[in-house]
């Protein structure tokens, strides 16, 4: 019975080093997802406006401008992500994945500290400067940390591992949401408002920081720069096995001829050739147009400013349209999940994105005829209306579709349709196209909701259905069936 009993043991534990490092750099991703739901529900607090000069401590008051301020605070973490997004690629190349990794967390470890000590004589100036510095960090663990845990992943758990991605952002948003909720129950004027949440991000940075110095650096990239023994003994480290192990042997051995035939496919290669070169310019288009659609679908505008969004549908107290965010934040982990580890496989990736588009459009044209015909009263009354109820589970529904296609399917999609010759190249633009038009729609978003209203869901539904669905069908099929071209 024992006998028959260690196979299993064998197998269950083989890879818990390379799942201990998941666990680490997933940190990072968590974080990522954290910072992007956090500040709207810190600047929709009315303390935290009258701190910082957004408006009175009585009397009227000037949206226009409180959603200037606004946008700046959220935005400005985008734009330093999309400057850390494109120096982590040399960094990493250079020093390593594990290195570049130590390097990001403390940069964003600096940028958390300057927000949550802003405040009094530190005024709006911290918050803006902690946002740019953190996004600087999370840019560049966001695109180092995936990359890190698959190269030291075995084939057999490799998928699994890195699908948790998507997972991780949409915890570290529902986090968010929920301790922004936590802060209106028991918090109405202090400096905690910002300080808890702010100074909360120190806490995943921190077993991020101290869990990087017990991990070891990727096997593939040692054995890229040269230093095979290294990268053999890593290798044998993350596998739980003997260096001299014909397993290790092997897997090295392929590891190699994969960097080599890279080396050999970009052997040569310009810019001219790689971005203007027969049948390339087209798939750099579609890297540039599949994110521009993403981040313009109205998930990043809801994600951003939930509790402004459920405020505007009728959920006029700030408790309850943060409590609302926080079901949103869940539903949204729940999707992700369900369709990561699920459904993914069995709808297959082209009906995928066009159910998503066309159901994420559906959902904000009813949320935008019921916000028209039934908006919220003038008085809030505490109770949302039935109508507010039957938008928020349209909004909740609404996240289901995003999550099973136009959430996490344009990366795999972008991987796809590049040959190895011009990969690199092709993931980088995509990743430069995410984070401009993700700082775009976080800047945009107040002033539009305020000047559009309903007209904001009719907008983005029209969006949906008549780019992003139309996008799915026509584009991306026609390239993934076309020959790669070396």
């Amino acid at each position: 019975m024992s006998s028959a009993m260690e196979p299993r043991r064998e197998s269950l534990f083989q890879n818990i080093r390379v799942y201990w490092l998941a666990f680490i750099a997933y940190w990072g991703i968590v974080l990522f997802g954290y910072d992007t739901g956090v500040a709207g529900g810190v600047v929709n607090s009315t303390y935290f406006q009258i701190e910082f000069g957004m408006r009175p401590a009585s009397g009227p008051f000037n949206q226009h401008t409180i959603d200037n301020f606004s946008s700046n605070v959220v935005s400005v973490l985008q734009g330093g992500a999309f400057f850390g997004a494109l120096g982590s690629a040399p960094m990493s190349a250079y020093i390593g994945r594990r290195w570049t990794l130590i390097v990001f967390t403390l940069i964003f470890t600096l940028g958390a500290i300057l927000q949550t000590v802003a405040g009094g004589s530190r005024g709006l100036g911290y918050i803006y400067g902690g946002r740019v510095v953190a996004g600087v960090g999370i840019g560049g663990i966001s695109a180092i940390a995936p990359a890190y845990v698959s190269e030291c992943s075995p084939k057999n758990v490799r998928g699994r591992i890195t699908g948790c991605f998507q997972i991780m952002v949409a915890t570290g948003v529902m986090i968010s949401y929920f301790i922004n909720y936590g802060i209106s129950l028991h918090i109405q004027n202090s400096p905690l408002i910002w300080r808890v949440p702010f100074g909360f991000q120190l806490v995943p940075a921190g077993i991020m920081a101290i869990g990087l110095l017990t991990v070891h650096e990727s096997p593939r990239w040692l054995a890229s720069v040269g230093r095979k023994d290294a990268a053999q003994r890593n290798l044998a480290i993350y596998r739980r096995l003997p260096v001299g192990d014909h397993r290790i042997l092997a897997e090295l051995a392929e590891i190699e001829a994969a960097i080599e035939e890279e080396r050999i496919a970009r052997a040569d290669l310009g810019f001219k050739e790689a971005f203007l070169g027969k049948g390339n310019w087209i798939r750099f288009a579609i890297a540039f147009w599949i994110f521009f659609l993403q981040q313009w679908c109205g998930q990043n505008s809801v994600n951003y400013y939930t509790p402004q969004i459920f405020a505007s549908i009728g959920y006029s107290s700030s408790t309850s349209s943060l409590l609302a965010s926080g079901i949103y934040g869940i539903v949204k982990l729940v999707a992700t999940t369900l369709f990561i580890f699920f459904l993914v496989e069995t709808l297959g990736r082209k009906k995928s994105l066009f159910i998503s588009a066309m159901g994420m459009g559906i959902l904000f044209f009813i949320v935008g005829a019921l916000l028209k015909e039934f908006p919220p009263p003038a008085v809030p009354t505490g109770t949302p209306p039935k109508a507010s109820k039957a938008m928020a589970a349209m909004i909740y529904i609404y996240v289901v579709f995003y999550s099973m296609g136009w959430g996490p399917l344009p990366w795999v999609y972008v991987s796809d349709i590049f040959p190895t010759r011009t990969r690199h190249y092709g993931l980088a633009l995509a990743s430069a196209s995410q984070w401009l038009w993700n700082f775009v729609v976080s800047k945009v978003t107040p002033t539009i909701h305020t000047n559009l209203g309903y007209k904001m869901f009719l907008m983005f539904a029209a969006l949906n259905i008549g780019a992003m669905a139309t996008f799915s069908l026509c584009v991306l099929i026609r390239v993934l069936l076309a020959p790669y071209r070396y």
